[in-house]
């Protein structure tokens, strides 16, 4: 393997560097961006109950905004409930746009890793057909293993380009995907939580939600 890196000449440096940011960038996130750490399935549920049991008080709400982004949504807007739907629904919004924000932390720099790398192995294969030519114009076509070592890098910068930015890729896709859909669950249970304080939802809807 280190053969192989060698023989890629120089190029194969910011390769390696991309791919170990792209693999350090893919488990955080995957790590980070676990759907029931971000929006609790239970947690509307939880909070109809204390509503219910008249327990919703400062404390609640200060434990409801440390347990998830979703919670901190919820906050937001069962703080603001007694300004109005139109309040607590720019309150709900202005928070998301926080807590989405945090979800897509380094999702650009990974799409990119997978946009660039192809090109670096581009360029590493440039400048190994630089050599093969260079090396055509000092000592002529005879002398294959003269050649050699310039097709060489070229070939292997490409290959590892591709193998870093096929995986980088398909990363990217599946994290905004994952991002999509927490997205829309929360848009989700905010519109629930509106809905019932400002009375265009059955209360019944809190019995399904637990």
């Amino acid at each position: 393997m280190l053969e192989i890196i060698q023989s890629g000449g120089w190029m194969m440096v910011p390769i390696i560097i991309a791919s170990i940011l792209a693999l350090a960038i893919t488990v955080e996130r995957f790590w980070t961006l676990r759907p029931q750490q971000i929006a609790p399935s239970d947690l509307l549920a939880r909070v109809w109950g204390w509503m219910k049991n008249n327990q919703l008080d400062s404390s609640r709400i200060k434990e409801l905004r440390s347990s998830s982004p979703l919670g901190r949504v919820l906050a937001a807007g069962l703080m603001n409930s007694r300004h109005g739907r139109t309040i607590m629904k720019e309150s709900i919004e202005e928070v998301a746009s926080h807590e989405i924000h945090d979800m897509e932390r380094y999702l650009n720099a990974l799409g990119t890793i997978a946009a660039v790398a192809p090109l670096l192995g581009l360029l590493g294969t440039v400048i190994g057909m630089i050599k093969v030519f260079s090396e055509i114009v000092v000592a002529g076509t005879g002398q294959a293993n003269l050649l050699a070592g310039g097709i060489s890098e070229a070939l292997i910068t490409t290959a590892a380009g591709m193998v870093v930015a096929i995986p980088a890729l398909i990363a990217h896709r599946m994290l905004q995907r994952r991002v999509d859909e927490v997205v829309v669950f929360m848009e989700q249970e905010a519109i629930k939580l509106v809905d019932v304080l400002h009375g265009e939802r059955e209360v019944a809807d809190k019995n399904e939600a637990a």
